[in-house]
């Protein structure tokens, strides 16, 4: 299983719509996909349109203790293909406990090992944050897509971000790759966008994808759908699309 972080520290740049859209577009063209909730706001887990009974994430991981639930247990099936591990606001106190424990950034590393063979893949909708979370999403991945949003202030938290990434490179995690930076709620007759996208471009960073700015993406997570289910025809889905067949290729390379 390769585990793909989708993360930055900023808010409001749809990581877990992104995370959803590559999830479902991913097992629809065959793998064995895990979505892995690691916000303690739980967007993704209300996007897919999953209320959480029993246990979550944050039972997996404990705390100032280790969590006494197994991965496995809390999973629950979206699709065929398609798995979640959810999370909910007990995931904030989990954040809380883990600042205490020994070998601390590699907790979700550990708990993601035993399942390792039922999935292709595994996406991890981090928190707007350098939280312990983002740091432990970052030392158990094999890659790291960061969405931005196309303004100069997102793009300097962006190099911030890249930043943080070297460091972890650096510290607990040598192998961990830059798959490329996701442009959202583009506009392409927009002079500060097409600027952004130029100089992300100019910088010498891979555009993994541009996805275009649309209504449909805001209706279908107040709806608790998956922007590829609510509007499986739309230029967003279309380029969600064509972002998949890349995170694909780096998957087939990765093997």
């Amino acid at each position: 299983m390769k585990i793909i972080a989708i993360a930055n520290q900023k808010g409001g740049t749809g990581k877990s719509t992104s995370t959803a859209a590559l999830g479902q577009l991913l097992s629809a063209l065959g793998s064995r996909v895990l979505l892995l909730d690691l916000d303690p706001q739980g967007s993704l887990t209300q996007v897919l349109g999953v209320s959480p009974q029993a246990a979550t994430i944050a039972e997996v991981l404990g705390g100032a203790v280790p969590g006494k639930v197994r991965l496995l247990e809390i999973l629950v099936s979206v699709s065929e293909l398609l798995t979640l591990a959810p999370s909910d606001i007990a995931l904030a106190n989990t954040e809380l406990g883990l600042i205490q424990r020994i070998a601390k950034e590699t907790v979700l590393k550990r708990a993601l090992e035993p399942v390792s063979g039922l999935f292709d893949v595994c996406l991890i909708d981090c928190a707007p944050s350098l939280s312990t979370l983002t740091i432990n999403a970052l030392t158990a991945a094999h890659g790291v897509i960061i969405p931005v949003l196309p303004s100069a202030l997102d793009l300097r938290g962006m190099t911030l971000f890249l930043d943080t990434i070297a460091q972890v490179r650096e510290a607990t995690n040598p192998g961990l790759e830059t798959i490329g930076i996701l442009l959202t709620q583009y506009a392409s007759n927009t002079n500060a966008h097409t600027q952004a996208l130029a100089s992300i471009t100019a910088g010498g960073w891979k555009v993994l994808g541009v996805i275009p700015r649309t209504v449909r993406a805001q209706e279908s997570a107040a709806l608790s759908r998956s922007l590829p289910d609510y509007d499986p025809t739309g230029k967003a889905t279309l380029a969600y699309t064509q972002t998949a067949q890349e995170v694909i290729t780096w998957l087939e390379l990765e093997r």
